[in-house]
């Protein structure tokens, strides 16, 4: 069951405790039913990717020589297991069950650190390059993982 927390409470700590204990999301009062219906929206899309395994119902993208296994929570390259971090391997899931969209620097933060903070942006760069480099034949030219300056990246289709 998905928990989503409403609260007029704004400080940090009070997100990061709900968060911590197992909250989806945390919403501070005021808020408008436009973001409301967002996040609902948002948690529905996740719980259906849990419990159907991916976008379309599969449980395995793949993608040129880029396997992602949900269920199993693994990915390879060319057939070879990729050794990712819990970050890494998430962040590589949205990015695949995203495939072709640009996905903001800010909606990355809130889905996989639950948080969309501007300060948290330097790791999502340092969690984004070493991810390249375990993915990209040439990181300096990705095939994969395409950055859009100043709004975010984008998984590639081959």
């Amino acid at each position: 069951m998905p928990i989503i927390v409403v609260s007029a409470r704004s400080e940090d700590a009070d997100k990061i405790g709900a968060l911590d204990a197992g909250a989806d999301d945390y919403l501070t009062k005021p808020f408008s039913v436009e973001e409301l219906l967002a996040r609902l929206r948002t948690t529905f899309r996740r719980l259906s990717y849990m419990h159907e395994g991916g976008p379309e119902g599969s449980s395995v993208f793949e993608n040129g020589e880029l396997s992602v296994d949900y269920a199993a929570g693994t990915a390879s390259l060319d057939g070879s297991e990729l050794h990712l971090t819990p970050i890494e391997f998430k962040l590589l899931c949205l990015l695949s069950r995203n495939a072709g969209k640009v996905l903001t620097h800010q909606y990355i933060l809130r889905e996989v650190w639950g948080t969309d903070q501007d300060s948290d942006l330097a790791s999502l760069r340092v969690f984004m390059r070493t991810l390249r480099k375990k993915i990209e034949r040439d990181p300096s030219h990705p095939r994969y993982i395409q950055t859009h300056v100043g709004i975010g990246y984008r998984m590639l289709r081959l």
